[in-house]
């Protein structure tokens, strides 16, 4: 089958039949061209034949598990590649990132956030930008490395407790979105968020902050969306008021 070129190219992979579907049904309309596959094996046939901008897959699946899929896609292209998956620890990000993936998003997603990922994954790559490496996020001078476990700031490292790190990284994955706090919260803290959490969250939102302007005070580097929640402004992305929890 010859690749339509005046399209973007996305190849969703999952064994789930509906969960594929519903990923595709949410790009078509963003002008992607979409190819779902529910075997794995098929899938890296096509990937291998034909050229995609970028795989979407999932990690559990039968004869071929995502993680061996994308280990394989990678030697073959340097497209981005998003693990969408159920499994949300934090050793199956390890070994996804380290099997070359772009991004993890864990099911069950949010449609925007999903679809908002994958349009800032394929602008680098049209930029031809130069990759992060697996597991490290990067936007305004904030550099975070999933793996190591590490954060800095105009590579002067931060000093961050194991929540207000999960918070940065959190808040960097979804670079130009905002998270709401009671997301913030059930994520990081894994409980049930209530209105005491609200205020755990803006003092753990307030120390990252200072720990930023520590080292560079010259702007306010995580916003607050009033009403909605914070969010680290995408790159290149302009900024709104600096404005505090």
């Amino acid at each position: 089958m010859a690749a339509n070129t005046d399209k973007t190219r996305v190849m969703v992979v999952d064994d789930e039949q509906e969960i594929a579907d519903l990923v595709a049904s949410l790009l078509q309309p963003e002008g992607m061209e979409t190819a779902v596959f529910t075997d794995p094996e098929e899938a890296l046939a096509a990937f291998a034949q034909d050229p995609f901008d970028m795989a979407i897959i999932d990690v559990m699946m039968p004869k071929m598990d995502g993680f061996e899929l994308c280990g394989r896609m990678r030697a073959l292209s340097d497209v981005p590649i998003v693990f969408l998956s159920a499994r949300d620890e934090e050793t199956d990000q390890v070994v996804g990132f380290t099997m070359g993936a772009d991004d993890y998003v864990t099911k069950p997603f949010k449609p925007r956030e999903l679809v908002a990922r994958v349009r800032a994954h394929l602008r680098r790559a049209r930029r031809g930008a130069t990759p992060a490496s697996p597991g490290q996020l990067e936007a305004h001078g904030i550099a975070v490395d999933l793996l190591a476990h590490e954060a800095s700031l105009h590579d002067k490292p931060l000093s961050l407790t194991p929540k207000e790190f999960a918070i940065l990284a959190l808040l960097m994955q979804n670079a130009g979105q905002p998270v709401p706090a009671s997301e913030i919260y059930e994520r990081v803290w894994d409980e049930r968020y209530d209105a005491s959490a609200s205020n755990t969250v803006m003092v753990h939102i307030r120390h990252v902050r200072e720990k930023l302007a520590a080292i560079d005070s010259s702007k306010e580097l995580i916003e607050t969306v009033w009403g909605v929640g914070y969010r680290i402004a995408a790159e290149g992305a302009g900024s709104l008021p600096e404005q505090s929890a």
